[in-house]
């Protein structure tokens, strides 16, 4: 365990360091919350983190990435007349005025003003929630739509490429590294029928019809911090994928999650759908804030972003499964299996109500005018 106190005191952080101890649910960087003491004042906190060089393996572009996104957003929240204290994260900078610190073991290290009087949860209580989510990932998207995309490094590159990902799939049927794909030629079938759905959004950008865009690309309820006092969805957190993309990424990536009617390894796929009442909710909550800001193709395309966002997921999931789980963390036997299969069942699902979600999108993109 390394000491906390000392990496803390790497930073210009204010006051005395009181005590530290590990704070949130993530699976990728080890958080902490310090608590540092002032005279006359209430104690301050701070999160400082460890970073996973492992997974991202170019530091100090990530960082450059968040510092730059987390400046100009700043800066727009108090154009607008809003606080970026609360509504934007702001990285505490270390003692020679870096934006990390690393450590003789080469291990990397960040910290950040805490945002007090604010929760995340980790699950949809109910679909107020959902729609605070949605207009806070629409508000990061209208406040960056005119940041330039293509300066920012891909943290995690072909993040969401999924013609690549659709290549890794063959590559792992091909290879069949622990002798499983006699087992799943139905969900490889599933797949393989779909193989044009993996370019279609890459084709538009690459023929001009819609822009690369700022993308959060992990647009989950948990990275949304929700204002104690009022419920609203007051600051958007966990920027270490933001990178160039697409607004689908963030769009369908957040339905994936929050629309699906189970958990992400339910076994009974009779309980597995796309939940038409909160897609509704988060539609109406992201285009009131970015709607203006976005294409008429890109609305147009936002149901398929959600469709090919689930289908990419399974695929992944799939293709850890074909390659031995080496990966997503798993639990059980099988466990990229059920998960893989909760995703086929919501894209086939997808596919039936599709007209609808069109319907929804159209409507919602109405009530914005």
């Amino acid at each position: 365990m390394f000491d906390l106190k000392s990496i803390a005191s790497q930073f210009q952080v204010k006051g005395t360091f009181i005590f530290g101890e590990s704070f949130g649910c993530g699976h990728i960087n080890d958080t902490y919350a310090c608590y540092f003491k002032r005279k006359f004042e209430h104690p301050l906190r701070y999160i400082v983190q460890r970073i996973n060089h492992q997974i991202f393996k170019d530091v100090p572009a990530l960082m450059q990435n968040i510092d730059a996104v987390t400046s100009f957003l700043a800066k727009k929240v108090a154009e607008l007349g809003g606080d970026p204290a609360r509504e934007v994260l702001q990285i505490v900078k270390t003692t020679d005025d870096q934006l990390f610190y690393r450590d003789e073991d080469g291990s990397y290290y960040r910290a950040y003003v805490f945002v007090d009087d604010a929760v995340c949860l980790q699950h949809i209580e109910q679909p107020e929630h959902f729609y605070q989510s949605a207009k806070a990932f629409g508000r990061f998207q209208k406040l960056l739509s005119d940041f330039p995309a293509d300066t920012l490094t891909e943290t995690i590159p072909a993040f969401h490429n999924t013609r690549a990902r659709y290549e890794a799939f063959l590559a792992a049927i091909d290879a069949d590294l622990v002798g499983r794909r006699a087992l799943v030629q139905q969900e490889i079938d599933f797949i393989k029928a779909r193989e044009q759905d993996a370019g279609i959004l890459l084709h538009l950008l690459e023929s001009g019809k819609i822009p690369l865009r700022v993308t959060h690309s992990d647009t989950k309820l948990n990275n949304v911090l929700l204002d104690i006092a009022t419920g609203e969805g007051i600051c958007v957190i966990d920027l270490d994928t933001v990178m160039p993309g697409l607004a689908h990424y963030d769009f369908g990536d957040s339905i994936r999650f929050g629309a699906s009617s189970a958990s992400e390894d339910e076994t009974d796929l009779s309980k597995v759908f796309v939940r038409l009442d909160l897609f509704e909710v988060f539609c109406k909550g992201f285009l009131e804030e970015c709607g203006k800001s976005l294409t008429q193709t890109e609305i147009d395309y936002l149901p398929f972003g959600a469709k090919l966002m689930t289908f990419e997921c399974g695929m992944r999931f799939l293709t850890d499964y074909l390659n031995g789980d080496t990966y997503f963390k798993i639990h059980r036997p099988d466990h990229n299996l059920d998960r893989c299969r909760t995703q086929l069942k919501l894209v086939a699902d997808m596919e039936k109500k599709y007209d609808e979600m069109m319907a929804i999108v159209k409507r919602c993109q109405a009530n914005c005018r």
